[in-house]
């Protein structure tokens, strides 16, 4: 992996992530598939991507009032619990599984992606 293509694929989902798009899952995808890194250390360089992006995301949504405070409350705590709880287990089960499980929810997601834009132009 040359340093110019690394430094345009977290370019690239950064830009995306600004967008909502999920960059953070497609920088994943890039670390596994192209990268050939392990499942836990994508997943260690993912969190150290979002702790880098979240700040300029969150300032932004304050900025045009998207945030409620009594909302944010509620999501840090079930946040926490659920990603200490994560971590134990993730710590757990092998990395094929987390892999797979991975695969299973983006195609989910997408799925449901899909069919949410149908619904809307009908």
């Amino acid at each position: 992996m040359t340093t110019g293509i690394a430094v345009l694929a977290g370019l690239l989902t950064g830009v995306l992530s600004g967008f909502g798009i999920g960059g953070g899952s497609l920088l994943l995808l890039y670390l596994t598939l192209a990268a050939g890194m392990s499942q836990y250390q994508a997943g260690g360089i993912n969190l150290l991507y979002f702790i880098a992006c979240a700040p300029a995301a969150l300032w932004s949504h304050v900025k045009n009032g998207l945030v409620e405070g009594r909302a944010v409350r509620w999501c840090v705590l079930a946040g926490v619990l659920t990603s200490v709880a994560a971590a134990f287990l993730a710590a757990r089960v092998e990395t094929d599984w987390l892999r797979r499980a991975f695969g299973v929810l983006l195609l989910y997601v997408g799925t449901k992606e899909i069919m949410a834009k149908g619904e809307k132009r009908g």
